[in-house]
């Protein structure tokens, strides 16, 4: 789950990390009175920030400085409803201004390739990281960290002396540095990133940015993480499917797969778009994986999801038989039409094997179904899902 930028700061505050006053608007008069909160007495400035989980906001006009209240509102008005690479601003966060001496760089992230952590830094900021690391790797250090130990003062030493920071900055750098690895450990993330980390005319370390990934494999021991989440962004079908505790994604095509493991779905996606390659140019419309136990009730479940999605035309259902059994799962079809009743309106194509792949051939066999078809092998069956996708289309 990625947070929003001011999710994010008000992470950081509650462990420890420097950041600025920050207050959410959603409505001019709303950035008029955070301003009117965050403005020194003394006269300066704020910053109006599109809150919207997409980079290049400040390329496209979401960013935007505001030196009164008034002001902040007129800015607040002009980004609220703006469309940044397909994202719709419905809120701003009004951060207090800094004076900025330098800008920096720094993240933790999981590196899945090594199986391990790495930390990232640099003493060049504020510019698109990804621009960096392709024009100057030179510049970005990368830094492995131990998921024993983590980053502590010595490991901290180490990412400040490798991306170069000076000796008037590099002990307070690497206190902020474990204090952002204090964020990624206790809340589970998979990303802290910080751009900019910058140095004020003050000579404070502060994080002025911020970029955090959760684990949602982690919720449990985060009940307060459920509250971070943007519901009214999330597809109503895959809200749907979390409270039922189901592993689906939406996809744009046509073909609705149903599968028993992550790797045989993700395989069965690629089948289904290459079999749709001669039938229209059919795509899956999405990847479900119901796990190792496909009951009736989990079967029902599932089918209920993707049949209700009004771009399905044909569902691909492709099993292979393990810790549960063919006939089991072929039963759990059948009682999962049954249970659906008219709702099953959609033809389906099922693929069954492995163990007791007999009997459950056999069970859907004598069901006789008339929306089932069942076939001997995957690609057949995603070939003639695909077929009966384009046919309805």
């Amino acid at each position: 789950m990625d947070l929003f930028e001011y999710q994010a700061r008000d992470m950081f505050e509650r462990h420890g990390v420097p950041v600025l006053g920050g207050i959410v608007a959603t409505t001019p008069d709303e950035a008029r009175a955070a301003a009117e909160q965050l403005l020194p007495a003394e006269g300066g400035v704020v910053v109006v920030k599109a809150q919207v989980k997409t980079g290049g906001r400040g390329k496209a006009g979401g960013v935007k400085l505001a030196r009164s209240a008034d002001e902040a509102a007129e800015k607040a008005a002009e980004i609220l409803g703006m469309d940044i690479k397909g994202h719709t601003v419905h809120r701003v966060m009004i951060a207090a201004g800094a004076k900025i001496a330098t800008e920096y760089y720094f993240s933790v992230l999981l590196d899945r390739a090594e199986r391990r952590y790495l930390a990232m830094a640099s003493v060049e900021g504020g510019m698109e990281i990804e621009q960096l690391a392709v024009e100057r790797p030179e510049a970005l250090a990368r830094v492995a960290v131990d998921p024993v130990v983590g980053i502590d003062a010595a490991k901290a030493a180490e990412i400040v002396a490798a991306a170069g920071f000076g000796d008037d900055v590099k002990d307070k750098v690497g206190d902020v540095i474990q204090k952002l690895w204090t964020v990624y450990e206790a809340e589970d993330a998979t990303l802290v990133e910080v751009n900019p980390l910058v140095l004020t005319e003050d000579g404070e370390v502060v994080a002025l940015d911020g970029k955090v990934s959760l684990d949602e494999n982690a919720g449990f021991r985060h009940a307060d993480h459920a509250e971070l989440e943007d519901a009214a962004a999330a597809d109503p079908l895959e809200a749907r499917a979390k409270a039922k505790d189901l592993n689906y994604v939406k996809l744009d095509g046509e073909v609705g797969v149903i599968g028993n493991g992550a790797g045989l779905v993700m395989s069965t996606l690629d089948v289904v778009a290459y079999a749709g390659e001669a039938h229209g140019g059919v795509k899956p419309a999405n990847f479900l994986d119901i796990g190792g136990g496909a009951s009736a009730e989990v079967m029902a479940a599932g089918l209920d999801i993707i049949l209700s999605d009004p771009q399905v035309k044909s569902v691909f259902v492709n099993v292979f038989g393990g810790i549960t059994a063919c006939d089991a799962v072929a039963n759990g079809i059948v009682a999962a039409l049954g249970m659906l009743g008219d709702e099953a309106s959609k033809p389906l194509v099922v693929r069954l094997d492995g163990n007791n792949v007999l009997e459950g051939r056999a069970i859907l066999a004598e069901a006789a179904h008339p929306l089932v078809t069942l076939a001997d092998t995957m690609d057949g069956g995603a070939d003639e899902a695909a077929r009966l996708a384009h046919a309805a289309a």
